[in-house]
């Protein structure tokens, strides 16, 4: 792949890339042109029709048009071009500045009426219930949001590119299934091309890590029922859910009818996870996936539970421990990285209630959310940074470089190499994603107990506003830093 001055990851892939324009006008056929140029300058194929080498589908529709899913590529790419699997489907949607704006306005004023008015919120396209999706989408992110929301459900595409330009491009949005939108400026015409097929050449070069392994021996329920760690995680799911922590899970099917929906991708998507090392069983006791069922992670039960022993030698998933007499649902997305977290960190003593000492991870309990930290206190909290690469192309979840780059970047803490480091808690900002917090063992709290005193302390304040690329951090009057959005500032309300 040919050199560039942007800051890209060294594991990018030559990809193959199929334009299936079914709509274009000016704005439409400048950008795919540019696109499949830039594609090729990187050394990638552009191909004229999908086959079983092609990585991504590229499509188009104009703004507020609506697809039928029987149409959508998502759903019928595969059997259209009689292929084995479905490549990742990208749908280029081009609107109007003065379009976006407003529909920004109008959903951001939408959002502030009090008391709510569902119809402000019905649009053409979606289910009934989308009000729903759209408003805590939009309470949570703002009207981009809630916008990003509205163009999936009516292109019938996980991930769009939203150009927003009158005789060009001015800038684009780039959203995807678990809500990103980082934006991208195109008064450089060269940059936004470069920037845009980087973006997608990252989003395919990586894959799921959810192959899960599950372990012939199980554990013996008498020795799960007597774990001090399900109750502290049962609790702890209670605590987070008192300081909103957990954002609500997005049901596919209240956003828009698609009967399709089961075959091709997950009815519903989970808020988060967490994890705590339970020293009896030397083991990760997390959250299971909410992809398979609902899962609210603010009430769970035991049969939410899962066990996890490692990770598979291939990197492929996590190694399950399924127990006795309890429903075995897989553990989260997240499994690997929550495991792999503590790969190039230091063990520890611990000195169970009973007085003996044991060799515990130097990471104690591990939280993963869809919220982004708004201001910390950097002298009772670390912050690490994922390498530069993951700032500008960021990547999605449950995928092989999200768990390297969470792997690397603790692997840097200097509170966690250093156990006698005071900080007890550290995290991690996942561009266009969330945060991953972790906390060390400290004697007398319980799992997760550190995290939310210091939430409650201000040491560490979550927000509703995910930043989408660049940060920059900013101290206050009080000594504590507040995280600047470098990316996406001027979209968030």
């Amino acid at each position: 792949m040919e050199n560039t001055a942007l800051n890209t990851h060294p594991w990018l892939k030559q990809v193959h890339v199929s334009f299936v324009v079914e709509e274009v006008d000016n704005v439409l056929e400048t950008v795919v042109h540019g696109l499949a140029k830039h594609f090729e300058r990187f050394g990638n194929i552009v191909q004229q029709e999908p086959d079983e080498k092609t990585d991504m589908i590229i499509t188009t529709t104009k703004f507020g048009e609506v697809v039928n899913w029987r149409k959508a590529l998502l759903f019928t790419g595969r059997r259209r071009f009689k292929l084995s699997k479905t490549p990742t489907v990208l749908t280029i949607v081009h609107v109007l500045k003065t379009k976006f704006n407003e529909m920004l306005s109008y959903l951001d004023n939408a959002l502030k009426t009090k008391p709510l008015n569902p119809d402000d919120f019905r649009f053409p396209g979606l289910a009934e219930s989308a009000y729903q999706v759209l408003t805590e989408q939009g309470n949570r992110g703002g009207p981009i949001l809630a916008l990003l929301r509205l163009i999936q459900g009516q292109t019938k595409s996980i991930r769009v590119l939203l150009v927003v330009g009158d005789e060009k491009p001015d800038e684009a949005y780039l959203f995807d299934l678990v809500g990103a939108y980082p934006r991208i400026d195109a008064k450089d015409n060269a940059r936004f091309y470069d920037e845009t097929v980087l973006r997608l050449t990252t989003a395919v070069s990586t894959h799921e890590i959810t192959n899960h392994q599950v372990e012939d021996d199980m554990i013996p329920h008498k020795i799960w029922e007597n774990l001090s760690s399900v109750p502290a995680m049962i609790t702890a799911a209670k605590e987070f859910g008192k300081r909103n922590f957990f954002t609500q899970m997005v049901r596919i099917a209240d956003l828009v009818y698609i009967p399709a929906l089961a075959e091709t991708i997950s009815s519903q998507y989970s808020e988060g996870c967490f994890a705590t090392w339970d020293y009896t069983i030397n083991a990760l006791v997390t959250t299971v996936t909410g992809s398979a069922r609902p899962v609210e992670k603010d009430s769970i039960s035991e049969d939410d539970l899962a066990v996890i022993d490692g990770v598979r030698p291939d990197g492929q998933g996590a190694i399950v421990k399924h127990v006795e007499g309890k429903r075995n649902d897989p553990p989260s997305s997240e499994a690997v990285e929550m495991y792999a977290l503590d790969r190039n960190l230091p063990r520890v003593n611990y000195t169970k209630p009973d007085g003996s000492v044991v060799k515990v991870p130097v990471t104690r309990s591990k939280l993963h959310g869809h919220r982004g930290i708004i201001v910390f206190d950097p002298r009772k909290v670390e912050h690490v940074s994922l390498d530069a690469a993951y700032y500008s192309f960021p990547v999605s979840c449950s995928t092989e470089a999200q768990a390297k780059g969470i792997e690397g970047a603790f692997s840097r803490a200097k509170a966690l190499l250093n156990p006698d480091d005071p900080r007890q808690v550290v995290f991690t900002i996942l561009p266009g994603h969330g945060i991953v917090i972790v906390e060390k063992w400290v004697e007398g709290k319980v799992p997760f107990q550190v995290i939310w005193e210091y939430m409650d302390k201000g040491y560490l304040e979550v927000s509703n506003h995910v930043p989408q690329g660049k940060i920059d951090f900013i101290k206050s009057d009080d000594g504590r830093l507040l995280v600047k959005d470098l990316t996406n500032s001027a979209v968030f309300s």
